[in-house]
């Protein structure tokens, strides 16, 4: 119609400048009608700090329970103070099996890790005994003696690798006192646990067993008792920190 005005498309507020060209579009989307995310839960974000801040905890206690344990075989093994030792480490060192067949003389089962909690001082002799062992016995029990007020660390341990019965004699002797701890082992178990130096056997040497159960040291062949006890007193000063008398 004449005399009519038309509004230019360009000042139509919200227009878009597609509409202000003549073409249609789709209009603006509405901020309001915008998808809004859930803000997250604080109470689990607290609950996962938590949970890292206690396995933080446990292992800075595992670190601290360890910790002597490590820095008494680092200054034993690498440090090595006053000297290297007589016998020979064994590195590394081998544990007890498990399943190790022990059984007192009257034939009651044993569990390995009942040897566990002591310094072991250990022979493998034969029921029948002869001067040589009798001479071994007589040398462990020389050692835990001469360790003075370090001796209630120590037991003495010897393996049977047979079922025959021991004499009575010996079997008196040998609980006398602090008595040997005496039981019997299979031979070929004892052979895959513990090794002698080459040329040797079994029965000509000491066995030194830590309190976690884990061979570590083995006396010379005729090793000499002052030497040997040189080596002890400094496994268990290595071990002071943690080592306590009694099992």
């Amino acid at each position: 119609m004449s005399g009519s005005k038309q509004s230019a498309p360009e000042s139509v507020p919200g227009a878009s400048p597609e509409a202000a060209n003549g073409s249609m579009a789709a209009p603006l989307q509405d901020p309001m009608a915008m998808t809004v995310h859930s803000l997250p839960d604080p109470r689990v974000a607290e609950q996962a700090q938590r949970t890292r801040g206690g396995r933080l905890r446990m292992l800075l206690v595992m670190a601290a329970c360890a910790a002597p344990v490590i820095a008494s075989y680092f200054t034993f093994y690498v440090i090595q103070p006053r000297g290297s030792a007589y016998g020979d480490l064994i590195l590394p060192t081998v544990d007890i099996p498990p399943q190790l067949n022990l059984r007192t003389l009257e034939g009651q089962p044993i569990q390995a890790e009942s040897l566990k909690g002591q310094w072991l001082l250990t022979l493998v002799q034969d029921s029948a005994c002869d001067a040589a062992c009798e001479k071994q016995l007589f040398m462990q029990r020389q050692l835990r003696e001469m360790l003075g007020k370090e001796r209630d660390k120590v037991d003495k341990l010897w393996l049977v690798p047979d079922d025959e019965p021991l004499r009575p004699d010996l079997l008196k002797a040998v609980t006398q006192g602090v008595p040997v701890t005496v039981l019997r082992a299979p031979r070929v178990e004892l052979q895959a646990w513990l090794k002698p130096a080459e040329g040797a056997s079994l029965r000509d040497h000491l066995f030194i067993i830590d309190p976690m159960g884990r061979w570590m040291l083995r006396a010379p062949v005729q090793a000499d008792p002052s030497k040997v006890k040189n080596d002890l007193n400094r496994l268990l000063k290595a071990n002071a920190g943690w080592d306590k008398a009694g099992r």
